[in-house]
């Protein structure tokens, strides 16, 4: 039975990908013999996995058996929490190799820091395990060309965690769009806004005991051990971290691509700077990117990571604009307004999701693990497959670096590469820890 059950699992990864839909939930008793469990590993578990795991085990035939981290405080707390909520303690291992080692794991959930995502995530395919993997799918648009190029190789389920193309809503709201609800479609606009403070000038100091900070630093070049990096400020380095544009833009550039029905655009600008504190944070706290397409479409970034919009836009969200009206997408609702900005419907998710904390559990997370167990068990089609996440994220990629250049950056939408300035592409592929470089 254990045979045949591996064999089934491991035989039912997609190549390709169709059209996006959102699942239809299974979780009935009699739909899978009892001995067909999926058992998977979360890996990075100090916020994200906290909404992960509680998602997962409300799929009755999936196991968490491992969870993994590099700090021993994060997963001494995270075990309590894990107690506490599911029930259960997994094994624990600090070194996620030992995890790819094992063969009994069928999938994991890759919610580290983001240099770590595409080169974990291919290592997990070449040992073959399918992968769910948070946003950003990778640190850089090189890695995001690996990172497909080793699905369609290995031929594994991969889902990132943009969660939001299982929102029921949503998914109602592009189907209008599509069938003219707001007439012709032309922009959409995507924000968010927080009041972060300052991360202060990082001092040189002893790596915690705790902390195996060679391996939480992996495949990025070694830095000496600063106070302000772990476990959350790393995002604004670029040694680890991708920007405000990565860390929450790449949710939302997801849904006004996906409500506009386009994929990379043919030209990129972006205007910003950091303008609040004096401080480490080595990214953009205030932004602002132009994606234009050939047929007159564009989309807009705005982020603003330390100061809050004001006075009347919400936390963070999508406005589609159409000819004949305006729609409006969040997590947990979808509001449809005329060309006079009066309210003509709304079409609210059933079950709510967090928006701007640093964890964003919610109803979402549960329907979109939901879907991708599906997809390994049933063949159902994913809603965010990697082929088509990867070109969210790449957007956000470009959008940094025609920041980083400083002039509107030409692209080519069939591949993403840069046209015409080598300055630009330099930024295509970072530098790696000898040894750590991911490769096919």
């Amino acid at each position: 039975m254990e045979s045949s059950r591996r064999k089934f699992i491991k035989q039912t990864a997609m190549g390709t990908m169709g059209t996006l839909i959102v699942p239809q939930l299974s979780f009935g008793k009699n739909i899978f013999n009892a001995n067909e469990t999926i058992n998977v590993a979360v890996i990075g578990v100090r916020s994200r996995a906290k909404s992960l795991t509680q998602a997962i085990h409300k799929y009755e035939y999936v196991k968490i058996i491992y969870t993994c981290d590099v700090d021993d405080d994060v997963i001494d707390e995270h075990n309590i929490f894990l107690q506490k909520n599911i029930g259960y303690i997994p094994k624990v291992e600090k070194d996620f190799r030992k995890i790819l080692d094992d063969k009994d794991v069928d999938a994991v959930f890759i919610a580290t820091p983001e240099h770590w995502h595409a080169p974990m995530a291919i290592m997990a395919l070449q040992a073959g395990k399918h992968v769910y993997v948070e946003k950003p799918c990778s640190h850089n648009p090189h890695e995001n060309e690996l990172l497909v190029a080793a699905q369609r190789k290995y031929k594994k389920i991969v889902q990132m965690g943009n969660q939001q193309r299982s929102a029921q809503s949503s998914a109602l709201a592009v189907k209008e769009i599509k069938e003219g609800v707001i007439g012709n479609v032309y922009k959409g606009e995507a924000y968010y806004s927080a009041n972060r403070g300052s991360i202060g000038t990082g001092k040189l100091v002893d790596v915690p005991k705790t902390l195996n900070w060679d391996l939480w630093q992996g495949p990025a070049p070694r830095e000496a051990f600063r106070d302000n990096v772990h476990p959350y400020n790393w995002h604004w380095f670029k040694s680890w971290g991708t920007g405000e544009i990565h860390n929450n833009g790449t949710h939302e550039i997801d849904i006004c691509r996906w409500a506009l029905g386009v994929d990379l655009p043919n030209k990129v600008t972006s205007f910003g700077g950091k303008y609040t504190f004096d401080d480490d944070w080595q990214f953009p706290d205030n932004q602002e990117v132009t994606y234009q397409y050939d047929d007159d479409k564009l989309i807009t970034w705005t982020g603003h990571s330390r100061g809050k919009i004001q006075p009347s836009q919400p936390g963070r969200g999508a406005s589609i604009y159409g000819s004949k009206g305006v729609i409006t997408l969040s997590r947990n609702n979808y509001k449809l307004f005329g060309l006079d900005g009066e309210l003509i419907k709304t079409v609210d998710e059933k079950v709510k999701s967090e928006t701007t904390n640093t964890v964003g559990g919610g109803g979402l997370d549960v329907t979109h693990i939901a879907n991708f167990f599906n997809a390994i068990r049933l063949g159902e089609k994913l809603n965010a497959p990697i082929e088509d996440a990867s070109i969210s994220t790449m957007m956000c990629h470009l959008g940094n670096i025609a920041q980083d250049v400083g002039e509107t950056i030409n692209i080519d939408p069939k591949t993403g590469k840069i046209e015409g300035n080598k300055r630009a592409m330099k930024n295509w592929k970072r530098d790696y820890e000898k040894g750590w470089e991911p490769k096919l």
